[in-house]
């Protein structure tokens, strides 16, 4: 069944390589004239799968794809432009170029955790790109999952894109199939599952993964504003956000400063009580039982290895809920600092010295962002080039996301390849070399047998000279 969709896309995409820009600009206005056609939708689809806020959908759902369409809209010419680059001597006459062309068929696999944005914002280079796509939603967000497919059925045909719904037996199924690139976004573990699936083929992907993303506060950074950010970012989607400050290190001579500045934010956003933020319209579910019953062996588990609640803990699986938690003296060996947490919980340490962070950082898989809040430049010197993440941002949090001229991506663990703006139109062509010869390419007869002295000279004074 998904095959015979397979083959049309195969026998479509080498279509519409044929068609302008104004094929592909055309199919972007009519997407975005269909998300704005069903924002209520959206908005109640979320809120049926986890109870998400709609100023979160709207803040982190639509508004992202819109304003990608729109940057995609607007800078599409350019991006598909040949670019001529330099040829060197032994080349005399001839031009070069760099062509973007479409990679072919593409398959799209959605996480649940931004069910609707991370599915379209991929769908959206992709298209930009000149190719097809089947889109895969994630099955743990059906609701969302439902708009999305009625958004794109009716949108495009089923030979440009098609929307393939199910489990993970849809996953691996289309797995089998010999795309020409795969844009994955989810877990490492799953990545690793997807890139091994890809080999068989020999497709190229893009893997958005997650990881432990790291969050530092040092003694010259504004502690109000470093709390509010902190705050705001680590909980937005109850914490199910792959960029989230996953833990903290706080100076000590701050921390307990800090701390308050921290609670007070969250009771702030939240409620002052576990009841009020347990029944806050602004505060997400988790998508599953099985991800709030997770959380909960997190806290366990780092409370039975001397780990101090200090704000929080409530949880309470059968509802989908984890209250936003903060624990302190954390065994670095417990389970919540061995995996990514993906919830509303946030450990924090102190440290003396930016040496003891760069180390415990450095000596773990490689995050997809890290945050430090600081004012001293000698410490921002070296986070940024003694650290490896996917993003790197200074006094803020996750905002880096929103800038369509920054890759996102992340790094080995945390990811292979980047997108959004020109990188994700990028992940979605193939560069290809395009050289024209003139009339005088027959000087490089030269390279011709028979080999005779004077050519043989003539080669030499090439190696030579490196012309």
């Amino acid at each position: 069944m998904l095959e015979k969709f397979f083959l049309h896309q195969k026998q479509y995409s080498q279509k519409i390589r044929a068609e302008g820009l104004d094929f592909r600009i055309d199919a972007l206005n009519e997407l975005e004239k269909a998300i704005e056609a069903h924002r209520t939708e959206i908005i109640e689809a979320l809120k049926k799968d986890f109870q998400k806020p709609e100023a979160e959908t709207l803040l982190s759902e639509i508004y992202p794809v819109l304003k990608e369409i729109k940057f995609t809209k607007k800078h599409l010419s350019q991006w598909s432009k040949a670019k001529k680059v330099h040829t060197p001597l032994t080349l005399f006459g001839s031009k070069s170029y760099i062509q973007p062309v479409a990679r072919g068929v593409c398959l799209l696999i959605g996480p649940w955790n931004y069910p609707f944005q991370l599915c379209m914002l991929p769908l959206v280079s992709a298209i930009a790109a000149g190719n097809c796509a089947i889109v895969k939603p994630s099955e743990l967000t059906r609701h969302t999952s439902s708009v999305i497919k009625k958004i794109l059925t009716g949108t495009f045909v089923s030979d440009h894109v098609f929307v393939a719904e199910g489990g993970v037996e849809t996953t691996q199924e289309l797995l089998k199939l010999p795309f020409d690139h795969i844009f994955f976004t989810g877990s490492t573990r799953v990545g690793k599952i997807v890139m091994e699936a890809a080999a068989k083929n020999l497709t190229s992907v893009t893997l958005e993964l997650g990881g432990k993303s790291p969050t530092i506060v040092d003694a010259t950074a504004n502690i109000n504003e470093a709390a509010q950010k902190i705050a705001w970012a680590k909980f937005i989607n109850a914490g199910q956000t792959c960029v989230a400050p996953d833990y903290l290190f706080v100076h000590e001579s701050i921390h307990h400063a800090f701390k308050k500045r921290l609670i007070a934010a969250i009771e702030d956003f939240y409620g002052k009580s576990p009841e009020l933020r347990k029944n806050s319209p602004d505060f997400a579910r988790m998508v599953t039982f099985n991800h709030a019953r997770r959380l909960k062996d997190l806290i366990d588990d780092a409370v039975s290895k001397n780990a101090k609640i200090v704000f929080g803990g409530l949880s309470t699986p059968d509802e989908h809920f984890c209250e936003p938690t903060l624990l302190e003296n954390v065994d670095p060996h417990s389970l919540i600092m061995q995996e990514e947490i993906f919830g509303p919980i946030l450990p924090v340490m102190t440290f003396k010295e930016i040496s003891e962070v760069i180390h415990f950082i450095n000596e773990r898989e490689k995050p997809l962002a890290l945050y430090c809040y600081t004012n001293s430049q000698m410490n921002m010197e070296r986070i940024q080039y003694e650290t490896s993440s996917g993003g790197l941002v200074f006094n803020d949090s996750v905002i880096h996301f929103v800038n369509p001229y920054l890759p996102f991506g992340g790094v080995n663990h945390s990811g292979l390849g980047s997108y959004h703006g020109e990188h994700g139109f990028r992940a979605f062509s193939h560069e290809k070399a395009v050289l024209k010869q003139s009339f005088f390419g027959k000087l490089l007869r030269i390279m011709y047998p028979p080999y005779t002295p004077i050519k043989m000279t003539a080669l030499k004074n090439l190696i030579r000279f490196r012309l």
